[in-house]
């Protein structure tokens, strides 16, 4: 076998002038006018935008900015197998075509302002159309590779790998050899495709319009391989197996990374964002099977208002009889103006329908208690998943001095006991990381 280097060096080069493609148009014919100077043995290295602009895999979408963006989502969920990871707003999805990536490949950069593009059905296919017209239009026995623009583990920026070839080895493989030293290279496998995706992307770029480059001088046989090749199964994946390790860990990280945030930025929440850490919440254990806890979600500004000035009526009232002069009163009342500035505010509430009557006061006591508890789980059920999803959050007792005004404003019914207010929006500060977890002198005690 072979070395695959290109000893004698390579030389790359854009192909400027090509037009803004459409569904239909002959990409082949298009390259071939703008690049007839290409020759046997250049590998032609593609955008993946260009082949799904004429292949029809663009989708229209609204102007309206969360219209398309919520559109998006909705085609990163369908263009995807399974979510792997998701933290925030980012997806990392397995594809239809088995590469794991951010957002299913779904894109809407590089694409008109009412239109997302999904990637090509079959990279590997439209590789090898690609250099069949260009067999024909040009007499010449070129590779092509069809390339998308992806992060990787544990590295930070992008670049951009293979998921369509033809007439190239995508991978080569250095096991039985040895190296200058006599060592014998056990395992070593390059990836060719995306060695070579990464080089003409130097003279492609991301914003100068040009969407295909060629590489010159790199000698490389055809084995039949291509793309898919390349793509390692979540089967196969060496972290597979530590994916419970890795959920719990997160879990303890965001029980950690929690904390009482009263400062927030002016960014909207996504709803879906509170829809998941609600989700979580109501996993919390309950008694009974029942489902005793609701979140009430004040969307509504006006009434939000309404709420807190009634809150704050009373509080007054309750502070005044207590005693304090009006400075001191207006002064403490004050503390709840969070409620009013946070983005979004959620209140919880514990129903306790299914609780069981004993005859007894204490047990009526502890089935109480049990209510209680349940109520209390799913708050910090709440807080913990809403750091999770990078979110700051603040409870605040507030509600539960006053639940008449809560329940008459809000005209919920007798039963709905409010279990204090939850802030909800992106923090100001950012974050500087899970904090230690607490000393365990006198919180774990050993009877």
């Amino acid at each position: 076998m072979t070395d695959h280097a290109a000893t004698g060096g390579v030389q790359l080069f854009a192909v400027p002038g090509l037009p803004e493609f459409e569904h239909g148009d002959d990409l082949a014919a298009s390259i071939a006018t703008a690049a007839p100077w290409l020759a046997d043995g250049d590998v032609v290295v593609v955008t993946s935008k260009i082949v799904s602009k004429v292949e029809g895999r663009t989708v229209r979408a609204p102007l309206d900015p969360d219209q398309r963006d919520a559109l998006r989502r909705e085609y990163v969920l369908s263009e995807s197998t399974h979510v792997l990871a998701r933290r925030g707003r980012t997806l990392i999805t397995q594809n239809k075509l088995g590469i794991v990536q951010a957002a299913s490949g779904v894109d809407a950069s590089n694409v008109a302002l009412d239109h997302i593009a999904l990637l090509p059905e079959d990279p590997d296919a439209s590789a090898q159309e690609l250099r069949s017209g260009l067999r024909q239009h040009l007499g010449v026995e070129v590779a092509v590779v069809v390339t998308d623009t992806m992060g990787r583990a544990w590295r930070m920026g992008q670049t951009d790998v293979a998921i369509g070839s033809s007439g190239l080895e995508v991978i080569h493989r250095y096991a039985g050899n040895t190296d200058s030293q006599g060592n014998e290279l056990a395992v070593t496998e390059v990836a060719i495709g995306d060695e070579i995706a990464g080089a003409a992307d130097l003279v492609k770029g991301k914003l100068g319009g040009v969407p295909v480059g060629v590489v010159r001088g790199f000698v490389s046989d055809d084995d039949g391989s291509c793309g898919r090749d390349l793509v390692r199964t979540v089967d196969d994946d060496l972290f597979q197996l530590g994916t419970a390790e890795a959920l719990a860990q997160g879990h303890r990280e965001a029980v950690l990374m929690r904390r009482s945030v009263r400062s927030f930025t002016d960014d909207p929440v996504d709803p879906e964002t509170l829809h998941r850490a609600v989700g979580a919440a109501l996993t919390a254990p309950a008694p009974h099977h029942t489902r005793p806890v609701r979140f009430g979600w004040l969307r509504d500004r006006a009434l939000r208002g309404k709420l807190l000035d009634a809150m704050r009526a009373a509080w007054l009232e309750d502070l005044r009889a207590d005693g304090l002069s009006e400075e001191r009163a207006q002064r403490r009342v004050g503390r709840g103006d969070l409620l009013y500035a946070a983005p979004e505010v959620i209140v919880p509430f514990l129903v306790r329908s299914g609780s069981h009557d004993y005859p007894d006061e204490r047990r009526s006591d502890a089935e109480r208690s049990m209510f209680t508890v349940a109520g209390g789980a799913a708050v910090q059920g709440l807080l913990v998943s809403l750091a999770a999803e990078e979110l700051g959050s603040c409870w605040v007792s507030s509600t539960l001095f006053c639940p008449d005004v809560v329940r008459s404003t809000l005209e919920l019914p007798e039963s709905w006991e409010p279990l204090g207010a939850v802030a909800v929006g992106h923090p100001e500060e950012k974050s500087t990381g899970p904090r230690p977890p607490r000393d365990l002198d006198g919180g774990l005690v050993e009877l």
